[in-house]
């Protein structure tokens, strides 16, 4: 049963040379709070967030990557990769920028929740907790799994494959 539940993202990349061969690498952050403490393992995302019938997928994006990362959206062509549907019935849709971030410049979003469950005592998180580039084999380890699709499709744009279309 669907969700219904909508999310949109940027995911930042820069281009490397691997073997006389175009790549990418890019930019993804290890969702904070307590249940994403001490796991590695997909779980990591894409800077994204949910949005509502209102909001532009577009605009969603922007609005979640500034509010995730405290820094303003680079400047860059938005590259299409299309949407994926997570296990959890959610659709997210991201587009790639090419860009350079220093890491160190980003200063995440927090959220509000109760920690520990139960106790009533409210507790403040980083949306995510850390950032990093990563190699498409890295992230492909490290994203949640229904994630992994839009840095497949990437590295196809960037190398020009057939796959690059955002329906593969």
């Amino acid at each position: 049963m669907s969700s219904g539940k909508r999310s949109a993202g940027l995911l930042l990349f820069r281009t490397t040379s691997t073997g006389g061969e175009r790549d990418v690498e890019v930019l993804i952050g290890h969702m904070g709070g307590p249940f994403w403490a001490g796991r590695e393992e997909a779980a990591w995302s894409v800077p994204k967030g949910e949005y509502g019938p209102d909001e532009e997928p577009a605009a969603a994006a922007r609005r979640e990557f500034e509010e995730e990362l405290g820094v303003p959206v680079p400047d860059g062509v938005w590259l299409p990769l299309g949407e994926s549907r997570q296990r959890s019935g959610k659709t997210v849709t991201v587009w790639a920028v090419q860009a350079e971030l220093e890491v160190a410049s980003v200063v995440p979003g927090t959220f509000t929740m109760e920690w520990p469950r139960g106790s009533g005592v409210q507790q403040e998180f980083p949306e995510m907790d850390r950032f990093a580039w990563c190699t498409p084999e890295q992230a492909a380890e490290l994203l949640i799994v229904g994630q992994r699709v839009f840095v497949k499709r990437l590295r196809a744009q960037v190398r020009g494959e057939a796959a690059a279309s955002p329906e593969t």
